[in-house]
């Protein structure tokens, strides 16, 4: 044992060590200390304690200490430590926010860590930390459109409305058109899938034409109506909308939920609805496409079958849509709507209130 260091264990030191060593729960730093002490009184010399408890000779020797000094507790804790870098003013981490908040002086839309850090004289992970812990990320930005339709609260209430609580007897089609979907061959063959590594394929392409699809999502059991047009002109709206009449029981009220396209308020669509009484039209607020339930369906139809699609022709294309609008009428999900209409309208509001205090 190194000389100055004399061990003397208690029987209730004793007892907590080995009830230390014993448990499972114990961390193994508390658990090798312990046995240092233990085979210390138990007469063991240093190079016999290190070659038990896989330790060096200073090792051994400073949690010797530390038990003469502090007991059972002084085993538990470790010291704290000044950090190795001291940490920066408040005033200049504040700088370093304040600067963020504002445009940089330099030809840039926004604040990069090297150009804070350069400018500010201190290190890039200081800049990243202060911004970690401040919620500031300059390089992104949120897209937004406030709609500024005067009649916003009722159009979102009525369409909500046929989403929550629909009416008796009646059939609820939200419908749009995907305009412009494009036919896109690569120029050269990828490589599929394997294990540790992904599928390839070429950063450019060839057009080969476009289709436009109409679609009509019944709110009520989730299955679509679609229909590929080559324009989306008012006659082929007219005759999408022959088609969905064709397939929807002759009993029912049709309930129909729009965006504020110029097609679909054209002066023959309109007098096709007066030959039609079943049916209603329900505009969205403008700049609200959100609010048509059928948006999720081109969502999920443009990530799973186009985005990484290869079509060598439009009727390629549009065959590949048929086939998923078929297996998605399979299984279909009806729409189920929770947001609170009220508290929509009231972040819309704040949205544009914020907008006036800044302008």
């Amino acid at each position: 044992m190194h000389s100055g260091i004399s061990i003397a264990v208690t029987a209730s030191d004793r007892e907590r060590l080995e009830a230390l060593v014993v448990a499972r729960g114990s961390p193994q730093k508390h658990v090798w200390r312990a046995r240092i002490v233990l085979l210390s009184e138990d007469g063991l010399g240093t190079v016999a304690i290190m070659a038990a408890t896989g330790k060096s000779k200073t090792c051994v020797w400073r949690w010797q200490e530390r038990f003469m000094a502090e007991g059972v507790d002084g085993l538990l804790r470790d010291k704290t430590r000044p950090p190795g870098i001291a940490p920066l003013k408040p005033t200049l981490v504040d700088r370093v926010v304040a600067l963020t908040l504002e445009p940089p002086g330099h030809e840039a839309t926004h604040w990069t860590v090297r150009a804070m850090a350069k400018a500010v004289g201190i290190a890039a992970s200081s800049v990243v930390n202060i911004w970690h812990d401040h919620g500031l990320a300059p390089h992104r930005w949120r897209s937004f459109k406030l709609s500024n339709d005067r009649a916003f609260a009722e159009k979102l209430h009525d369409v909500v409305g046929l989403y929550v609580s629909p009416p008796a007897h009646a059939i609820v089609l939200s419908v749009d058109e995907k305009s412009q979907i494009q036919a896109l061959d690569r120029t050269q063959p990828g490589l599929p899938l394997k294990r540790g590594r992904s599928a390839t394929m070429t950063h450019d392409y060839k057009r080969n034409g476009t289709t436009t699809l109409f679609a009509a999502l019944n709110v009520l059991d989730g299955s679509v109506i679609g229909r590929n047009m080559q324009r989306h002109r008012h006659q082929e709206f007219i005759r999408f909308l022959n088609a969905v009449e064709a397939e929807l029981p002759q009993d029912k009220a049709v309930h129909v939920i729009l965006d504020n396209y110029a097609t679909y308020k054209q002066p023959r669509v309109r007098a096709w609805l007066d030959r039609h009484p079943r049916w209603t039209f329900h505009f969205v607020p403008t700049s609200c496409s959100w609010l048509n339930a059928v948006e999720g369906f081109f969502a999920k139809l443009i990530r799973r079958r186009l985005k990484n699609g290869v079509f060598h022709s439009v009727v390629d294309l549009q065959a590949a849509i048929n086939r998923f609008i078929k297996e998605h009428n399979q299984q279909p999900r009806p729409f189920v709507w929770r947001a609170n209409p009220d508290e929509v309208s009231a972040a819309v509001r704040r949205g544009h209130q914020t907008l006036k205090s800044i302008h």
